[in-house]
């Protein structure tokens, strides 16, 4: 089961800001697409023993959720807030690490090379999966998808950070409204049904910024909030060498943000580099529990 102690984390010291002024959990500048391989995407099945769990078709109303918070006046804002999850109790050394695909104007690509990694590793992930990225990626998504390796997550339905009055994260503004909050995670929430025939255990608004409103409305459309105790890529804007070294800082029981839409960032070369050193100390990778 989930930690609820590990479900509020402290702000990031400011020495990992980087020298564009602050630390990212969203996406970065765009910065072109890559068609560069070193292996063939990753198409077959992995153990089926690796596969997460599956959630039945929730049965949530998004009407009457929406109706439920209207007027709700937000109480706190942030990416740590209590009912966020950010870590989960380790057997042993576990760890989970976790992509977005973010979606929209230059955020549609893959990196292929980091996938191709984790599926000859053996190595699961939760891929957090934008609805925009999935709809200019619908065959790519599904062999995903179908892949017991991967878990699919929720990464909303036009990428905006979680609130009910239109706060803002990183100049990105929020939605604004209770109904606006429940159409952001419901509109993607029915298109992962569509990709996968299950429902999405788990939502990362984008930014992973949220309010304590839309904490419990994520809640009540049946699906988990997701943030992350380990800041890997600072969306996408990370050096390899940053990724490398912040990854080689996992604690047990840690879950990781970093990015799969920016080929030519610095995430997948940190990632190949310090994922095999961390199963050489001891860790193991699972899905989120």
């Amino acid at each position: 089961m989930f930690d609820a102690g590990l479900s509020r984390r402290g702000l990031f010291a400011a020495g990992a800001a980087l020298a564009a002024g602050f630390v990212t959990a969203g996406c970065g500048v765009a910065n072109g697409n890559s068609s560069d391989r070193i292996l063939d995407p990753p198409r077959g099945a992995a153990d089926p023993a690796t596969a997460p769990a599956r959630l039945p078709i929730s049965g949530a109303n998004p009407d009457a959720v929406a109706a439920k918070y209207a007027g709700r006046q937000p109480q706190a804002w942030g990416m740590d807030l209590d009912g966020i999850v950010t870590g989960f109790n380790a057997t042993g050394k576990q760890f989970a690490i976790t992509f977005d695909a973010c979606g929209g104007p230059g955020n549609n690509d893959i990196d292929e090379n980091l996938l191709a990694f984790l599926q000859a590793q053996q190595i699961p992930a939760t891929l957090f999966l934008n609805k925009r990225w999935i709809d200019a990626n619908p065959a790519r998504a599904g062999q995903l998808a179908n892949n017991p390796l991967f878990e699919i997550g929720n990464h909303g339905t036009a990428h905006c950070p979680l609130s009910v009055n239109g706060r803002a994260a990183y100049e990105i503004k929020g939605t604004a409204s209770p109904q606006a909050a429940v159409d952001e995670v419901w509109g993607n929430h029915q298109r992962i049904i569509a990709l996968t025939g299950h429902a999405p255990r788990f939502f990362r608004t984008g930014t992973a910024h949220y309010d304590d409103v839309a904490v419990s409305i994520v809640k009540d459309l049946g699906e988990t909030p997701v943030g992350f105790s380990l800041n890997a890529d600072y969306g996408a804007t990370a050096t390899s060498t940053q990724v490398q070294n912040n990854m080689l800082t996992a604690k047990p029981g840690g879950i990781s943000l970093a990015h799969m839409h920016r080929p030519k960032a610095g995430t997948g070369a940190g990632m190949l580099a310090s994922l095999p050193t961390l199963v050489a100390n001891g860790f193991q990778f699972v899905h989120l529990p």
